[in-house]
């Protein structure tokens, strides 16, 4: 037995993630009660992500900048130009796919509890103010916008500071960054917890009668990581994209599925930039940015269910009005929160845009809600490895630009 488990340990950490999903399926269907106990696993190391991550972000953006040499091109500003492109053409393919193959919903009767903004300008504010929000307060509260601004302020403010305390925060950056890998490294049981109970406790019957809006969706975000991020991966590196694309899927596509967390998944996508050998100046800044505001999934999500209620309604849709939704959705898909769900509270301000009555929209967030175990994990997946093939991207096409 302790060969075997020392035989297992010497895999990679893709292989023995591969493993505990099975087994977890294994356990759920063999004994749902253990499986559903389970998800202590689970929880402790979605927890421990999420713990760590603020701090991460925090120490390696003061560390980067303050450290960063006057000839470093960190590139973040063509980063964040395929952030937004690359959400809108997310949303862009929702609208086909829905134009394509129509759905309708039979409403529910329940409406989702939660507060729901109310326009565009309030989505905006909401971010302005997670900018100025109390260092301490964005580190605890995971608000990356807020730390990301604090730690690009306090990186500048110690730049010109002596190599002895420069020297001291890119140490406390690299504990830090040490202690996210010992955490990474019990990312396969805390991915056997989160399956084993999720299989338990939902499973996929409960997804049955809504086969055809999870098939529009899910095909939405399939088209948008295998096709449009390939086709900009490509015209950025002038490199066949579909190793790094299937890399990124596998290494952080698969842990963001289960932990339905951008936010959990920056550790893991920072691991896989380092093990890309990308500029640390770029990843250290790009990653929690894109946890923020590359939305991809989050607007498929918020166009493709806005639609739905559209066609249910029997409202007619225009090519001009379905660009705007595609424009709101995107907006407002930087705005959604980093946590499960959080793209779900968006649907009723893009379905003002159709005068839609918010007591319906929110029924039909809480079909979302329904459908959120699949959805969620599926949008999260996008958001979180498209942050790497997009900072992979700009960072491939700086490198040939320089050897040419």
């Amino acid at each position: 037995m302790g060969s075997k488990v020392a035989g297992l340990l010497q895999l990679s950490l893709v292989k023995q993630i591969m493993i505990s999903i099975i087994a977890g399926i294994a356990l759920a269907y063999a004994a749902p009660n253990i499986a559903i106990e389970a998800s202590l696993f689970g929880g402790l190391f979605v927890s421990a992500l999420k713990a760590i991550a603020p701090l991460l972000v925090f120490v390696l953006v003061i560390s980067a900048i303050a450290n960063q040499a006057s000839n470093t091109n960190a590139n973040i500003r063509p980063i964040v130009t395929l952030y937004l492109l690359g959400t809108f053409a997310a949303a862009v393919v929702a609208v086909s796919l829905s134009f394509l193959f129509p759905v309708h919903l039979s409403l529910v009767t329940e409406a989702a509890t939660n507060s729901a903004p109310s326009n565009i300008t309030e989505v905006l504010r909401n971010l302005i103010y997670q900018v100025v929000d109390n260092p301490i307060n964005a580190i605890v509260t995971s608000n990356f916008i807020g730390v990301l601004t604090w730690g690009i302020g306090f990186g500048a403010a110690l730049k010109h500071s002596s190599p002895t305390t420069k020297q001291v925060i890119k140490d406390i950056a690299d504990g830090v960054s040490k202690i996210v890998h010992v955490v990474i490294r019990f990312a396969p049981l805390g991915i056997f917890g989160l399956v084993a109970s999720t299989f338990a406790t939902v499973g996929f019957s409960a997804m049955v009668s809504y086969t055809h809006l999870l098939a529009v969706l899910l095909t939405s975000m399939a088209v948008v990581a295998l096709v449009i991020n390939p086709i900009i991966l490509f015209v950025m590196s002038r490199q066949n994209p579909y190793p790094l694309i299937f890399q990124c899927l596998r290494e952080s596509g698969i842990t963001a599925f289960f932990t339905r967390s951008s936010a959990a998944n920056i550790p893991v996508n920072m691991e896989l930039c380092k093990k890309l050998n990308l500029h640390k100046d770029t990843y250290s800044v790009s990653i929690p940015l894109g946890a923020t505001v590359n939305m991809g999934g989050a607007a498929i999500t918020i166009t493709v269910l806005t639609l739905a209620a559209v066609n249910t309604l029997g409202i007619a849709v225009d090519l001009p009005t379905a660009l705007l939704l595609s424009l709101i959705a995107a907006i407002s898909a930087c705005g959604a929160s980093g946590v499960a769900g959080g793209s779900l509270l968006l649907i009723p301000l893009a379905c003002s845009l159709f005068g839609i009555d918010n007591d319906i929209a929110m029924q039909v967030v809480a079909t979302g809600f329904i459908i959120g175990v699949l959805q969620d994990s599926a949008e999260t997946a996008l958001n979180s490895s498209t942050d790497v093939v997009f900072t992979a991207a700009v960072s491939h096409a700086y490198e040939r630009k320089t050897d040419v």
